[in-house]
């Protein structure tokens, strides 16, 4: 991939996020600023507490900054109305979450249809996608299952599969492997890898996963509030060493 022929698709502009509990004021975010390039595999890490999830649902309009903007597409997200908002999250960023989010009295396809059929999308034209989807993330035969019936590694495939159901630009993966076995973990975030270079996706990961650091084409590291470094993947050694000497480092 040419990243300076890419675009940047999302920019943090000074983004601070202050949260008052009771009487104490936490500073979670403390001016971050960051460019991430259209189609790149871009992972957040840091510490429990660091603002790395904070930062992340900034980024995917979940929340908003205390003072500076987050633009999505050069459209500053905060200025949009609930309707724009809604619209930006069902069309433009697709979302991926720890504890996957299945609907658990729906079928795998039913999940993964319901964004498609929100946006407006034929039912047919969505059960058809849908089925596509499926088969994309290697779950086509289990298109009836209720998550119940699935495995955790299945479950998340079938989020995966609901999170491209309308052709997102970006990805927000919050702790995918989370609650996945260190198999099950690397499958889905080769799955993640594959999708963003055939469909050109951006993909956001928060995670304390350093397996994903083989993966990506950029790590942001968080601590305290505020970026810590930005890595270049030329720059990062994925050795067992280099793991273990970062998890001192990074708890």
């Amino acid at each position: 991939m040419d990243m300076k022929e890419l675009h940047n698709i999302v920019r943090v502009s000074a983004v601070t996020k202050v949260f008052k509990l009771k009487r104490h004021r936490v500073e979670a975010l403390r001016g971050v600023d960051l460019e991430i390039r259209a189609g790149e595999y871009l992972s957040i890490m840091g510490p429990s507490g660091s603002g790395k999830s904070t930062l992340f649902n900034m980024i995917g309009g979940l929340d908003k900054p205390s003072s500076g903007k987050v633009f999505i597409d050069e459209v500053d997200i905060a200025q949009l109305d609930a309707y724009e908002l809604a619209w930006l999250r069902c069309r433009k960023i697709g979302y991926i979450f720890q504890t996957f989010n299945l609907i658990q009295v729906m079928t795998a396809l039913e999940n993964v249809t319901l964004p498609m059929i929100f946006g407006g999308m034929h039912n047919d034209a969505a059960v058809q996608k849908g089925l596509d989807l499926l088969d994309l993330v290697g779950l086509g035969e289990r298109f009836r299952h209720k998550p119940s019936e699935l495995s955790g590694g299945q479950q998340q495939r079938v989020a995966i599969a609901r999170a491209m159901a309308n052709d997102p630009a970006i990805i927000l993966a919050d702790e995918p492997t989370g609650n996945l076995d260190l198999t099950t973990g690397e499958e889905i975030i080769e799955l993640l890898k594959r999708l963003s270079e055939d469909k050109g996706v951006t993909v956001i990961s928060a995670t304390h996963d350093f397996k994903m650091l083989s993966v990506s084409d950029r790590v942001v590291w968080i601590r305290d509030g505020q970026i810590d470094k930005i890595e270049e993947r030329e720059q990062l050694s994925i050795s067992v060493g280099e793991i273990a000497r970062r998890s001192i480092h990074h708890p």
